[in-house]
């Protein structure tokens, strides 16, 4: 039963998670409180593990989801899940875009995808950059001006990566998340 509710929840994941594997978080957010399979603390260390390793983001989160879910079986049924969509409706679109490859309607349905795309993405950044960088248990009694509520570490952490990978362009990126990834294991000590 978990290898078809896998399935499902991936499905409907790729058949509405359009414009790549960012706009598939949204869906894992609200997956993670529905289902329970993940916490939102393992929905981030899912994120950071999919951007960490080669291949589609998307793709690499429902592996990792399906197998911490149901083992080997959950992540090929996930993966599956989640691509399966994308794979009937290209074949679906190819046929009907030669048709109407220069029909205005169609270029207005994808100029209308790419900013209702980007609000998903953004409001799971807006998510993460919260739950990383902002204390909110601290918040209560403060002001919105307060800089208590401020995670200095995170953000000290953040931007000595970013400025690190602009200074030093021929080191590795890999370095980069190993350094980040050391750190922020070693400030929740």
């Amino acid at each position: 039963m978990i290898y078809l509710q896998l399935f499902y929840e991936f499905f409907k994941t790729g058949l509405f998670a359009v414009g790549g594997g960012l706009a598939t978080l949204p869906f894992l957010q609200e997956m993670s409180v529905r289902t329970g399979w993940f916490s939102l603390t393992e929905l981030q260390d899912m994120i950071a593990v999919s951007e960490s390793t080669p291949g589609p983001i998307g793709v690499n989160m429902a592996t990792y989801c399906g197998f911490t879910t149901a083992g080997i079986p959950g992540a090929l049924i996930a993966t599956l899940g989640l691509i399966t969509p994308s794979f009937i409706v290209i074949m679906i679109v190819a046929g009907f875009l030669k048709k109407f490859k220069d029909s205005p309607a169609v270029a207005a349905v994808f100029s209308g995808l790419r900013p209702a795309s980007t609000a998903l993405i953004a409001a799971v950044l807006l998510s993460l950059f919260t739950a990383n960088f902002l204390d909110l248990s601290s918040w209560k009694g403060l002001s919105l001006s307060s800089f208590a509520v401020l995670r200095w570490e995170a953000i000290a952490l953040g931007v000595l990566v970013f400025f690190g990978t602009k200074i030093w362009k021929k080191i590795h990126p890999g370095f980069f998340l190993l350094f980040g990834a050391i750190a922020g294991i070693l400030l929740k000590l």
